[in-house]
């Protein structure tokens, strides 16, 4: 998908998804894997979630900020339940 902004500037739509599972101790673990090594900790599955969601968003900034990736408008997606 791309989202146009103005008639000279285009983005490109990224799309990045969360898997949260519940750990044996009780903790929640979030990971976006289209950032390998992007996975987090919380005691809530929202707070996984939140802090997965910075931590991916820190690895794109840091990207953008050395040249490996170029600006995009970013959506985080939860898979359905099975």
């Amino acid at each position: 998908m791309q989202l146009r902004y103005g008639a000279s500037c285009m983005l490109q739509l990224m799309h990045l998804t969360l898997e949260i599972e519940r750990e044996e101790d009780g903790r929640w673990l979030a990971e976006v894997p289209q950032f390998p090594g992007v996975m987090a900790y919380g005691t809530t599955s929202d707070e996984a979630r939140s802090r997965a969601e910075v931590l991916a968003l820190r690895v794109l900034a840091e990207r953008l900020v050395q040249g490996e990736a170029v600006p995009v408008a970013i959506n985080f997606a939860l898979p359905a339940a099975a």
